[in-house]
């Protein structure tokens, strides 16, 4: 078969231009459509999903800020700054517990009627002192031992001024029984408790001196306790109560 071109050539560059423009618009529209396409989702995920995300965080920030709010003493807890600041607070409402073996030392009546302690338990939630002793001279002793506490005061300075308290009040005595010591010898052996003054051990009493019927001892100063003052509890024997 036979074909004959009635085309020029100008006419055929001029078509074959046409299609290759279609063909750049169709892409450019497809291209333009995707650009748009982008930008939508751009704006969708900036204006609506993240401002969604925000809202939400926000209440959630909200909500445990409440939850901590409601928390009692929370700002005494939250930083480690403000425990650092409560240490100093700390250190001057701690108690000077040492003074309790100079308080035993300045009560101990003299011979024949000193005693050795065989159990001291301080109570600071109740500002009680319990003693296990135990006397040679029986309950001459433990009466003598007795009115030296009552009699025994406790000074301190308070800042300016000087103060004086009683030593104990609420005395009581209990336990009377008799044993040997580890020297054979006989002793009576009792309990003591009483309550002592919240300024005994406070560390805001200065220059603190416990002042007995026969001595006095500047407690913050005293640089021993006698051995003698304690001993190994007596055992049980046989006599009367």
């Amino acid at each position: 078969m036979i074909e004959i071109n009635l085309v020029p050539d100008v006419k055929q560059e001029l078509i074959k231009a046409q299609r290759v423009r279609a063909s750049v618009i169709s892409i450019a529209i497809v291209v333009g459509i995707a650009a748009v396409g982008v930008v939508v989702m751009l704006a969708v995920w900036v204006f609506a999903v993240q401002a969604a995300r925000g809202l939400i965080s926000d209440n959630t920030i909200k909500n445990e800020s409440q939850k901590l709010s409601n928390v009692q003493d929370i700002s005494n807890t939250l930083t480690i700054q403000n425990q650092l600041s409560l240490l100093s607070a700390m250190h001057d409402n701690k108690n000077i517990d040492s003074r309790l073996f100079d308080i035993l030392t300045t009560i101990n009546p003299s011979a024949p009627n000193n005693i050795a302690i065989t159990n001291v338990s301080l109570d600071s939630s109740t500002t009680t002192i319990k003693l296990e002793a135990q006397a040679v001279n029986g309950y001459p002793a433990l009466d003598v031992f007795k009115k030296t506490i009552n009699a025994t005061t406790f000074e301190y300075s308070d800042g300016s001024s000087k103060k004086s308290v009683k030593l104990a009040t609420g005395m009581s005595d209990s336990d009377r029984s008799y044993g040997e010591d580890a020297s054979g010898a006989k002793v009576l052996r009792f309990t003591l408790t009483f309550t002592y003054p919240a300024e005994l051990f406070s560390k805001s009493s200065q220059n603190a001196t416990i002042v007995a019927p026969e001595r006095t001892n500047v407690t913050d100063s005293f640089l021993g306790v006698p051995q003698s003052l304690f001993t190994q509890k007596a055992s049980d024997t046989q006599g009367g109560n």
